[in-house]
């Protein structure tokens, strides 16, 4: 790491980087698509689908040739399309299915709303790929105004189990426990909480753990999902009676976090700090790393073009999706040069892991098309429009930050249900915090900064959304809730929308626990 600080300080740079700034977005994923299709060509898969045709389409002078006919012979799938017919296979122990080779590892994932647990393959092509976009992440760091010294601080990576569920022939985990089991030698000095710690699988005695060895360790960065990080941080500040983590980690000054918006937990989060952190947002998903925060201080991420990845985008419009969020048939798919600024769209990735024109339930949109950089608006079920508002998780997010700012309270979690009311609709917001607020004032503010920031909802809040309910729970039945999923810990997330099975089984889990005592709204 000392080395590496040096050669930061000298703006060394990856040849792919620098690839990517001087080509054009639609050559280099043209390239993308042409190396997986050519990879794959000779899989189960690709025998189906008929990849030797669609590379035809590559020779000839219709620059869109290649696109149709990917389009023509490679439906869109949704997990269970590609699961049940293709990847149920490669997880059975056959080869060659969507990928050449055997997959021997899958990450679990429910996106934030699954019940069941998704299994993503997981093969050494996009191993490789996700550890060659990490660097050109670490690579960043030259843009910032860090000493040399800095570099021989320690990394504490706040994820899943290392310790891998096994099943005949094959490994599945968190994404992030996969990824550190196989760190290599030279890192794992920097690593912490290191091997032995990270192989622990019960959530509470890691965050233990780490707890008592806190002192020993002379942080510089740490890695991980907000909520989690923000508990072992209280944890460990409890723990040494100090004021703040800085008082146990002085040379702490990077916080890389993903998955979800950090700003509605900066107003908690700030406060455990003694100095200012330097965040770096990433969107390492289960299905790749398919972007991360390229310039200090942005509030968007840059898609990574020339690393195993082939992205399409279809436009999150009821043309395309219902008002739950499904998507309809024969959906209309673009390029990266056709999409345009602050549009929003559904992602669609072809992976090296032998994912295929897969929709991962993500929506994005462009903050500027020339140099590819998106910010994450939401998820495809994660939007309420239950009469036109169309209210996203990103207004959502926005709305608590302003709140939590206004009102000078720690906001830790919150998810929101559409409600039927009356003869209309509702909103029925559940606000997690340890802070003495007024509910009618909480409702208040979340409600007219959401005006604000969403015409839609100001122009529905007059007619067919009627109300707003809002009720404060403490931030522990949030975690409850999470633990009772069994998605305490590692990269699980709260959703931020709940629909369905899941509106039902967490209003039940409120009632048992005497959290909730009034009539609830029936959930549309």
């Amino acid at each position: 790491m000392a080395i590496l600080g040096t050669l930061l300080k000298k703006g060394i740079r990856l040849r792919e980087s620098i690839e990517q700034q001087f080509s054009s977005p639609v050559d280099l994923q043209k390239e993308e698509l042409k190396k997986l299709l050519i990879n794959a060509r000779n899989t189960a898969f690709g025998d189906h689908h008929h990849f030797n045709d669609i590379l035809s389409g590559f020779k000839s002078h219709h620059s869109s040739l290649f696109y149709q006919n990917f389009v023509n012979n490679v439906p869109v799938h949704s997990y269970d399309d590609i699961y049940d017919k293709w990847w149920s296979l490669a997880k059975a122990g056959e080869s060659d299915v969507c990928w050449p080779g055997k997959i021997k590892y899958f990450a679990l994932s429910s996106g934030t709303s699954g019940a069941a647990s998704k299994y993503i393959p997981i093969t050494k092509d996009i191993f490789k790929s996700i550890k060659r976009t990490s660097i050109r992440q670490i690579l960043t760091l030259s843009k910032y105004d860090l000493p040399h010294k800095f570099f021989t601080k320690g990394i504490l990576m706040l994820g899943g189990s290392t310790d891998l569920q096994q099943h005949g022939n094959y490994f599945a985990g968190d994404l992030s426990g996969i990824t550190a089991s196989q760190i290599p030698f030279w890192f794992q000095h920097f690593y912490k909480p290191g091997k032995k710690i990270a192989k622990t699988t019960d959530w509470n005695e890691k965050l233990d753990e780490i707890t008592r060895n806190a002192k020993d360790w002379d942080i510089g960065i740490i890695v991980g999902v907000p909520a989690w990080l923000q508990i072992l941080m209280e944890k460990i500040i409890d723990h040494y009676q100090v004021g703040t983590i800085h008082d146990i980690w002085p040379n702490l000054q990077i916080f890389v976090h993903g998955g979800v918006s950090f700003e509605p937990y900066k107003q908690g989060f700030e406060k455990l700090l003694a100095k200012p952190l330097i965040y770096m947002e990433t969107y390492l998903a289960s299905e790749g790393f398919i972007a991360f925060q390229a310039t200090p201080g942005a509030k968007s991420m840059k898609l990574v073009l020339n690393n195993g990845i082939f992205y399409e985008f279809i436009p999150f419009t009821s043309e395309n999706f219902t008002e739950e969020g499904e998507l309809k048939e024969n959906p209309r798919t673009v390029m990266i040069d056709q999409v345009e600024a602050n549009k929003e769209y559904a992602i669609i990735l072809s992976t090296n892991a032998g994912t295929w024109r897969y929709i991962i339930g993500d929506v994005v949109k462009f903050s500027s098309v020339e140099d590819c950089e998106i910010v994450i608006t939401g998820r495809t079920k994660h939007f309420l429009s239950l009469c036109g508002e169309h209210l996203s998780v990103d207004n959502m997010n926005k709305a608590v930050e302003l709140t939590s700012k206004d009102l000078n309270i720690d906001i830790r979690e919150f998810t929101v249900i559409g409600d039927s009311y009356e003869t209309m609709f509702a909103h029925h917001w559940y606000i997690g915090t340890d802070d003495e607020i007024n509910q009618e004032e909480l409702k208040v503010k979340i409600d007219s900064h959401l005006k604000a920031l969403n015409d839609d909802y100001k122009t529905e809040r007059t007619s067919a959304l009627k109300e707003v309910f809002v009720h404060v729970l403490p931030t522990k039945a949030f975690i409850q809730w999470m633990k009772k999923q069994g998605k305490e810990g590692g990269q699980n997330k709260f959703p931020r929308v709940l629909k369905k099975a899941k509106a039902q089984d967490w209003r039940s889990f409120l009632s048992e626990e005497n959290l909730i005592s009034e009539d609830l709204p029936t959930e549309v």
